[in-house]
C-alpha cells in the first residue's frame, strides 16, 4: 500500500535532515559536493519548468555547471582554484553561446536558451553557494560556529513556511497574490513574518551566542528575522510564478510528499544571500566575541 502523503514527507525529512546536518558540520569538499548535487537537481527541475513554458534551455550543460559551481567555490576558498572572475564569467557565457550555436537553430531561440541556462545556474547553484560562504564566514572560528551560522537561514525558512501554512489555514481570509499562488493569504504572510522574527531572536539568543560567539542585540535580531522572512516569502512566490508560467503544479515528483527539490528550497534560495549580506554588512552586530 502506498505511503500516505504525511508519512512520505516525514520519511524524506528523516533521511534528509541528518545528511544535511552532517554535510554542513564536516564542511569542505563534502559540503560543496552536497550543495552541487542539490543545485544540479534544482537546476534540472527549473529547466523542466522552463521547457513547459516554451523555452529551450541547454539542460545538460546548465545542470553540469550548477553541480560544479559550489565545488569551484570550495576550491577557490582553499586557494587551489584562483581564476580571474570576470574573465571566467565571460568564458562561461562564450561557451554557452557556442553550445547554443550548434544545438539550437534560430527558430529554437538560441538567445533565450543561453539566457535561461545561465539564469538557472545562478538562481540555483549561485544562491546555494552562499551557504558555503556562511559556513566559512569571517565570524566563524570552529565547525560548530560555522554550522550555527548556516542553519540560521535554514531554520528561519522552515519556521516561515510552517507558520505561514498554519496561520493561513486558521485565520486566512484575504488572498495575498491569487494570480501567482491562490492558496496564500495575507494573514498567513503576516503570521510567517512575525514567527520568523521571534525565531530569529530565539536562535540568536540560544544558538548564535553560545555556539558562534555572536552577541546580537534584540532589535537587530528581530530586524534580521523580518528581512530574511520577507526574502523567504518572495522566493516562494517567485517559484510559484515560474511554475504558473510553465503550467505545472510541482517542479518535479522526486521527493515523495514534497514535490521537487526546487519546491523545497525556493524560499531558502532567497534567504541565503540575504543572510550573508546582513551578516557581512558593517555595524549589524553590537560586537563580535572572539
Amino acid at each position: 500500500m502506498a505511503l500516505s502523503n504525511l508519512a512520505a514527507r516525514v520519511l524524506v525529512a528523516v533521511v534528509a535532515i541528518p545528511l544535511v546536518i552532517g554535510a554542513v558540520y564536516v564542511g569542505g569538499v563534502v559540503f560543496a559536493v552536497t550543495l552541487g548535487v542539490v543545485a544540479a537537481l534544482a537546476a534540472r527541475e527549473l529547466y523542466g519548468v522552463a521547457k513547459a513554458g516554451g523555452y529551450t534551455p541547454l539542460t545538460r550543460t546548465g545542470t553540469a555547471l550548477a553541480f560544479l559551481l559550489p565545488i569551484g567555490v570550495h576550491y577557490f576558498h582553499v586557494g587551489r582554484f584562483v581564476p580571474p572572475e570576470i574573465a571566467l564569467g565571460a568564458i562561461i557565457i562564450v561557451g554557452l553561446f557556442t553550445i547554443a550555436l550548434f544545438r539550437r537553430s534560430a527558430d529554437e531561440h538560441p538567445l533565450g536558451a543561453a539566457a535561461v541556462t545561465l539564469l538557472g545556474v545562478l538562481y540555483t547553484a549561485g544562491f546555494l553557494s552562499f551557504a558555503y560562504a556562511l559556513r566559512y564566514h569571517n565570524y566563524v572560528v570552529t565547525a560548530r560556529a560555522g554550522s550555527a551560522l548556516v542553519f540560521y537561514p535554514f531554520v528561519l525558512t522552515w519556521i516561515s513556511d510552517t507558520a505561514g501554512f498554519f496561520v493561513g489555514r486558521a485565520f486566512g481570509r484575504a488572498k495575498l497574490m491569487p494570480s501567482v499562488s491562490p492558496g496564500k493569504t495575507r494573514e498567513g504572510a503576516v503570521g510567517a513574518l512575525v514567527f520568523c522574527m521571534l525565531a530569529s531572536w530565539a536562535y540568536a539568543h540560544w544558538v548564535l551566542v553560545p555556539f558562534a560567539s555572536l552577541d546580537i542585540r534584540t532589535g537587530v535580531a528581530l530586524a534580521l528575522g523580518a528581512a530574511i522572512g520577507a526574502s523567504v516569502q518572495i522566493g516562494d512566490l517567485v517559484e510559484s510564478l515560474l511554475k504558473r508560467e510553465g503550467g505545472v503544479k510541482d517542479s518535479s515528483h522526486l521527493l515523495p510528499g514534497h514535490g521537487g527539490v526546487l519546491d523545497r528550497i525556493d524560499g531558502m534560495l532567497f534567504a541565503l544571500p540575504m543572510a550573508y549580506f546582513l551578516f557581512t554588512f558593517p555595524n549589524v552586530f553590537l560586537f563580535v566575541n572572539r
